[in-house]
Parts: structure tokens; C-alpha cells; sequence
């Protein structure tokens, strides 16, 4: 096994292997919680799962750290703009909605997208609020080394010196002299129009609660900072993979690297990017009107069409959105379906080899291990579940059942390895007995199905009455039926 990612850092593919031995340690970033998730945010997340899930496959125990960024520009103008939800105000009060309210609304937006397109929990998902301290801490370190320094003007912000490290750029590849001033405070206070901000001195007309003390002045964090300061306190001050959209590369990542190496930390050993969503060619742009959101694919299609179709290209590309891109997703996945549905059909009496009978699947899964470790390709890995997809129809069809059975037990694991299993919106999927449950409830679908055609309305009925005594709640669609669990 020779696992093998591209690196944004050295432009190449490099052999993968974990700086401790055994355990992986992964830091992707996480949402700025100043509105709803967009599509880009989704994709990502799926992407470092997909990565999540075939580094536990070979057998790595995984650290996953993903940020939730809760204090920003954006979080206090929206917040100042933002109507509290379900607020009655008293005659003449404005309902203004607090930054900390708007950021913990969104904040429980985003975890319900991630859990509804089975995105797994991270091992930590920390706020930027929670680690003040350590950011203190941070830009002390950079101040000592030479590398940081109070503004000019006694704003109370403080400036990454961008001049003092020579590898500034290294990431993108960029020349400083050829990058553009940095957006992030007033540049009066600042030695180079590039310097960053590390610490941003509270203003006029921000709300108290927004500002923290410290040894400069009141004030909160740069958003480049949070991110180095809240990676090294949970994965150290090295560790294997960072990752991120693409849109993340600069200026966040690059500062994110600069001022972590110049605090005298390794910092990320890999950097992975995943590449953009567009719209029939074009970038997505609300003004233009040709945007999806999540929840608009949602009501369009099932979760897990919507996990195929956001996780099937591959993660460095750009995935194109067009309008009839659910319904193709949801044919690949009705195929996967349908297969196993006649393959436990077949086999109902032996179920148990799918959680861990004898039989050796390994040949079937040889070409999706192979892509998956060359920079998880996962489109070539997809093409062999739907080989195997095939050759278990085949197979069911001639009647051989150690072939059917054999590309059973590799689908189950393919798609598990994809998060990509019946249940993977519900919070269960990865376990063998959700993946059983998951292919015994679409065999008893398939089954309805049937009776539904034939317009056998009384079994149709009671296999819906079986599966609703069971816990599991089915509901009919132009796509055809979905289930989930019903909730305590």
C-alpha cells in the first residue's frame, strides 16, 4: 500500500506517510458562520470525509480538527443588519439580532448539512472564541521572534511583518512585490500596505461583546490567526494534512503557513485543496441568479444523490452543476440500489457474509483501493463499483452465487468507504449493522416497488405497515421512495 496525495505546497504528488506512525492528523477549515452553507462548503466538507474515511479504511487512526470561525467583519455587519428571529420588540426597540446569536444560528445550519449528507462528526470542531488565549499567545511569539509588531498608529491592531519572512509566497507561489495590499485594517498603522492582521483593536460603534482584552489593547483575533492558533493547540505544532477549498489558498493559507513557520512551527506537512462548483461553465454568482444552494438540492433530490453528485468528481477539479445533474446521480445511485436489493433477495438466509462472512472480496476491490490511494480518484474508483455493480448483476443473472455474493460484500464496502450507504444522512452510517439495516430496508423497497407496479395496493401496504412498526419511515417521491429513522 503506497498512499499518494497531491501537495499544494511542492505543486506534486507526493507518498503519503504519517508522521507518527499509524495516526493521521487532519486539520480542514471549517465554516465562517456568517450565513447559510453554499454549495462550496458542502463539497469541501464531503471531500476531506471522503479522505477521512479511506485513511480509517487502511487502517489509520484518524484526528480530524475542522474550525468554526465565530467572530469576523462580516458576522458583526450582518449581525447589525440581522433581525432577531421570533423577537416582539417593545414599542420603539430595534430587534437587532446579537453577532454571537447570528453566529451560533448558522453555526447549527451548517452541522445539519453536514449530518444530512453524512458528513462525519470531526474529533474536534473548536470556535474561534474559545481560544483567545492561545492567540495571545501566538502573536507574542511572533513579536519576540522579530516577525510581528504593534501598529503604528496606536490603533491597538497588531501586523504580521510580511518582509521579515523570506518564504512569504512560498505556498502560491507568489512575489510580494506583485501581491496586493491586504484588505483586513486600515493600512496607516501598517509598515507595507501587505502586513496582515494578527490582532484587530476594537472600533467605535462595535459592540463590547465583540472585544477581548490583551496585552495591546482591547480587541479580537484576525481570521488568519485563529486557524494556526487553534490547529496547533489540537494536532501540534506539526502535523500531516491541511486542507481547503481552493478559494482558502490566498491569502488565508498562505498566511496561515507564514506566520505558523515563523512562530518556529513545522506546521502542515501536506496541503490539500478541493476545487470549485460551477454552474453550466460559469461561476456561481448571486447577482447572475445561477447559484444551488444545499437545501435547493435537497428538495430536489435525496441526501445520498446529493452526496453522489457533490462527491463525484475529483477533489482538485472543478464540478460543474447542471440542471439535470441530480437525476443522473440518482440513476448511479438507483443502479447500486437495485442491485443490492436482488443480491439480499437472493442470499436473505446468508445476510451475514455482508457483515463479515468469509468470502474474499479483495479482487473485486483491488481497482477502487488503487485509485483511491493514487490522490483519491475517486471517479476511477467509482467506475469499479459500477463494475461491480455489473458483474453482480451478472452474475445473479447466470447464477453464480460466489461471484453475486463476493460483488456484494465489495459494493457494501465501496459505498461505505464513499459514505454513500443507505443510512448515510442518518448519524449511523460506517457501522456493520447500519449497513446491514440499510440494504435489508431498499430489498423490502425494491419489494414494494414491485407490488406498486403490479398494482398490488394491499402488499404494497403492508410492507410499508412492517417497515414503520420497525422504526422506519417511508415517504414517496417523483424519485421514487426514500426512508429514514423515525426520531425518539
Amino acid at each position: 500500500m503506497t498512499l499518494r496525495f497531491y501537495d499544494t505546497a511542492s505543486a506534486e504528488v507526493r507518498n503519503f506517510t504519517p508522521i507518527v506512525e499509524g495516526k493521521v492528523s487532519l486539520y480542514y477549515c471549517g465554516a465562517t458562520v456568517q450565513g447559510m452553507p453554499h454549495v462550496g462548503h458542502i463539497r469541501s466538507a464531503i471531500a476531506f470525509d471522503q479522505l477521512t474515511r479511506w485513511l480509517q479504511y487502511r487502517g489509520l487512526r484518524v484526528t480530524v480538527v475542522r474550525n468554526v470561525t465565530d467572530i469576523d467583519d462580516k458576522i458583526l455587519a450582518k449581525s447589525g443588519a440581522s433581525f432577531a428571529p421570533d423577537f416582539i420588540p417593545e414599542p420603539g426597540e430595534v430587534p437587532r439580532e446579537e453577532w454571537w446569536a447570528l453566529a451560533y444560528r448558522y453555526e447549527r445550519e451548517f452541522l445539519a448539512a453536514y449530518d444530512t449528507l453524512g458528513v462525519s462528526r470531526p474529533t474536534y470542531e473548536p470556535r474561534a472564541t474559545g481560544h483567545i488565549p492561545e492567540m495571545h499567545a501566538l502573536i507574542q511569539q511572533l513579536i519576540d521572534r522579530g516577525h510581528a509588531y504593534p501598529a503604528l498608529d496606536e490603533s491597538g491592531d497588531v501586523y504580521f511583518d510580511v518582509r521579515s519572512w523570506g518564504n512569504y509566497g512560498a505556498l502560491t507561489r507568489q512575489n510580494i512585490d506583485d501581491m496586493q495590499a491586504a484588505p483586513d485594517a486600515d493600512p496607516r498603522g501598517k509598515k507595507d500596505p501587505r502586513d496582515f492582521a494578527l490582532w484587530k483593536g476594537s472600533k467605535e460603534g462595535e459592540p463590547a461583546t465583540a472585544s477581548w482584552a490583551s496585552p495591546w489593547g482591547a480587541g479580537r483575533p484576525g481570521w488568519h490567526l485563529e486557524c494556526s492558533a487553534m490547529v496547533t493547540k489540537y494536532l501540534g505544532t506539526a502535523f500531516d494534512i491541511h486542507g481547503g477549498g481552493l478559494d482558502l489558498r490566498f491569502p488565508h493559507h498562505e498566511n496561515e503557513m507564514a506566520q505558523s513557520q515563523a512562530a518556529g512551527h513545522g506546521f502542515a506537512n501536506f496541503w490539500m485543496h478541493n476545487g470549485m462548483v460551477t454552474y453550466q461553465g460559469e461561476k456561481m454568482s448571486k447577482s447572475v441568479g445561477n447559484t444551488i444552494s444545499p437545501t435547493e438540492m435537497l428538495e430536489l433530490a435525496s441526501p445520498r444523490v446529493v452526496r453522489y453528485y457533490l462527491g463525484q468528481a475529483h477533489y482538485r477539479s472543478v464540478l460543474d452543476y447542471r440542471p439535470t445533474s441530480l437525476q443522473e446521480a440518482a440513476a448511479a445511485v438507483e443502479r447500486i440500489d437495485g442491485f443490492l436489493a436482488k443480491a439480499v433477495a437472493r442470499f436473505s438466509t446468508d445476510f451475514g457474509f455482508v457483515a463479515g462472512g468469509s468470502a474474499d472480496p479483495a479482487e473485486a476491490l483491488d481497482a477502487f483501493s488503487t485509485a483511491m490511494d493514487d490522490d483519491l480518484n475517486v471517479p476511477r474508483a467509482l467506475a469499479a463499483l459500477h463494475e461491480a455493480v455489473r458483474a453482480g448483476n451478472t452474475a445473479l443473472a447466470d447464477g453464480d452465487d460466489d461471484a453475486a455474493r463476493k460483488a456484494m460484500h465489495a459494493v457494501v464496502t465501496m459505498t461505505d468507504v464513499l459514505g454513500l450507504n443507505a443510512v448515510a444522512g442518518s448519524g449511523q452510517a460506517g457501522s456493520r449493522e447500519a449497513d446491514a439495516l440499510g440494504v435489508l430496508v431498499e430489498a423490502q423497497l425494491a419489494a414494494r416497488a414491485a407490488a406498486r407496479a403490479a398494482k398490488d395496493w394491499a402488499a404494497s401496504d403492508a410492507i410499508r405497515d412492517t417497515l414503520n412498526q420497525a422504526g422506519v419511515v417511508v415517504e414517496d417521491g417523483a424519485d421514487g421512495a426514500t426512508w429514514s429513522l423515525k426520531r425518539d
